[in-house]
C-alpha cells in the first residue's frame, strides 16, 4: 500500500522528526492514554473492571497506547500495533469507546504522514470488527445501542481521516509559502545586483565616450607642444609639462575607474591612488604654479584601501580647489600618522574673506551631513560634498571652512585600527 504515500517534503531542521524534543512528547502522549485507559476500568461503574480486563487486557491497553511513541517516526508501524492492540482488547471484554483513542490519535498521524490509504484501510478493518463483536453481542445490547456506538465510532474515525489530511495541506502550503518567499527575496537580489551591474556599465561608457577622447586629445596636444619646443631647442614652459603629466595621470585613473566599473570590486582604483603617493600630488601643484609644501609627521604605515584612498582624493580635491580659486597662493599639506586616526590638513594663504565673516561647515561620520556655523550663505561644491560623503562612510571628521587670516582650511581625521604597541 506504498502506492498512497505523497511527496515527502524535506523536513526543516527545527521540526525534524528525529529530534529528540517529538520523542519526548510523544512518550509522554502514549503514557497519559495508558494511564487513562488503565485508570477507566477502576472506575465505579465501569463495564470492564480489573477482573474482566485480566492481565493480558491491560497489557494490550498499554501496548496500544505505547504505539503512540512512534507515531510520527513510524506511522505505519504504529497505526497497525495500535489497531492490533485495541481489536484484540474488543474481542476479550464488552467494547468500550475511550479504547478507541489511541487508534483514533495514530488514524491521524498515519494521514498527516501521507499514509491516508493506510489510515483509511485501518480505520474500516477495526469498525467492522467492532461492528461484529456489537453484533455477536445482541443479547446484552439493544440494535439501537449499537447503531449509536458505531455511528459515533464512524464519525470520530472520519474525523480523525480528515483532520490528518487537512493538517497535512496546510503544512505543505506553509512549505510552499516559505519557499515562495525565499525565492522571491533570492530573486529580488538577483535583480537589484543584475540592474546595479547595468548601470555600472552604463556609466563606464558614458565616462569612456566622454572623458577618454578630451583627455586623450589633451594628452596628444600637449606631448607634441613638447616636442615642438624640444625639437626648436626652446625652454619646455613648467605649466605645459605639468599639463602633459597630469593628462597622464587622468588617464591612468581613469583607466582604473572603468575597470572597477566593469569589474565590480573596491570602490576605486586602491592602485593608483594611495597616500604614499601624495608627494606627486604636491610635486604636480608646484609644476602646475602653485607653491605647496608637504610635512609628514608619525610613523607611515600601510593604511586599510579605503582610508588610503579617502586620503589621496582629499589632498587631491584640495589642491585642485586651490588651484581655481585661490589665485596666487601658497598651500601647505600636512599628514599626521596617529596611533588611531590618519590626519589630513590642507591650508591656502589665499585671497578668500577671513572666518569672522565667512560659514564654515563640520561634518562627521555620525551624521554624515554639514553644519553651518555662521548664518551667512556660501556655495559648496560638489567636491566638498564627495569630501564628506568619504570621511562619514569611515565614521571620520571633516572641517572645511576660511582660516583666521583669509584662506581656506580642511581637516580631516581618519579614523585607523589600532596596531599593537602603539602608543
Amino acid at each position: 500500500m506504498d502506492g498512497d504515500r505523497e511527496p515527502q517534503a524535506s523536513p526543516s531542521p527545527s521540526a525534524s522528526p528525529e529530534s529528540p524534543r517529538f520523542y519526548a512528547s510523544d512518550a509522554a502522549i502514549a503514557a497519559v492514554v495508558a494511564v487513562l485507559l488503565a485508570c477507566g476500568t477502576l472506575l465505579p461503574g465501569s463495564p470492564n473492571g480489573p477482573a474482566q480486563v485480566g492481565v493480558v487486557g491491560y497489557l494490550l491497553l498499554v501496548g496500544g497506547s505505547a504505539a503512540l511513541a512512534a507515531r510520527r517516526t513510524a506511522p505505519v508501524t504504529a497505526l497497525v500495533v495500535a489497531a492490533a492492540c485495541m481489536m484484540a482488547y474488543a474481542l476479550r471484554v464488552q467494547p468500550e469507546t475511550a479504547t478507541a483513542f489511541p487508534l483514533l490519535i495514530t488514524v491521524f498521524s498515519a494521514a498527516t504522514a501521507g499514509r491516508r490509504l493506510w489510515a483509511a484501510s485501518v480505520s474500516a478493518a477495526y469498525l467492522a470488527g467492532v461492528l461484529l463483536v456489537e453484533l455477536s453481542d445482541l443479547g446484552t445490547r439493544t440494535p439501537r445501542e449499537v447503531v449509536d456506538r458505531i455511528g459515533l465510532l464512524v464519525g470520530w474515525f472520519v474525523a480523525a481521516n480528515v483532520a490528518g489530511v487537512v493538517s497535512r495541506q496546510r503544512r505543505a502550503y506553509l512549505r510552499q509559502a516559505e519557499q515562495r518567499a525565499v525565492e522571491a527575496e533570492r530573486t529580488r537580489e538577483e535583480v537589484a545586483l543584475r540592474r546595479a551591474g547595468e548601470e555600472r556599465l552604463r556609466i563606464a561608457r558614458e565616462l569612456h565616450d566622454s572623458l577618454t577622447h578630451s583627455i586623450s586629445i589633451i594628452k596628444v596636444q600637449a606631448g607634441v607642444a613638447v616636442h615642438l619646443a624640444r625639437k626648436r631647442g626652446d625652454d619646455v614652459p613648467a605649466a605645459l609639462l605639468a599639463i602633459q603629466d597630469a593628462s597622464a595621470d587622468a588617464m591612468r585613473e581613469l583607466r582604473a575607474t572603468l575597470e572597477v566599473l566593469r569589474e565590480p570590486g573596491p570602490d576605486d582604483a586602491p592602485g593608483t591612488a594611495r597616500a604614499d603617493r601624495i608627494g606627486e600630488l604636491v610635486e604636480r601643484a608646484r609644476s602646475a604654479g602653485v607653491p605647496a609644501t608637504l610635512a609628514i609627521t608619525g610613523t607611515p604605515r600601510t593604511l586599510p584601501p579605503e582610508v588610503d584612498l579617502a586620503a589621496y582624493r582629499i589632498v587631491q580635491e584640495s589642491l585642485t580647489n586651490v588651484a581655481r580659486h585661490a589665485g596666487p597662493a601658497s598651500t601647505s599639506v600636512q599628514v599626521r600618522y596617529l596611533p588611531d586616526a590618519l590626519v589630513v590638513r590642507v591650508e591656502d594663504d589665499g585671497g578668500g574673506p577671513p572666518a569672522a565673516t565667512t560659514p564654515r561647515h563640520e561634518a562627521d561620520g555620525a551624521s554624515g551631513t554639514g553644519t553651518v556655523v555662521r548664518p551667512e550663505a556660501v556655495r559648496v561644491g560638489v567636491g566638498l560634498t564627495g569630501m564628506r560623503e568619504r570621511v562619514a562612510a569611515l565614521g571620520g571628521r571633516l572641517q572645511t571652512g576660511p582660516g583666521t587670516d583669509g584662506g581656506f582650511t580642511i581637516h580631516a581625521e581618519l579614523p585607523l585600527p589600532v596596531t599593537e604597541g602603539a602608543a
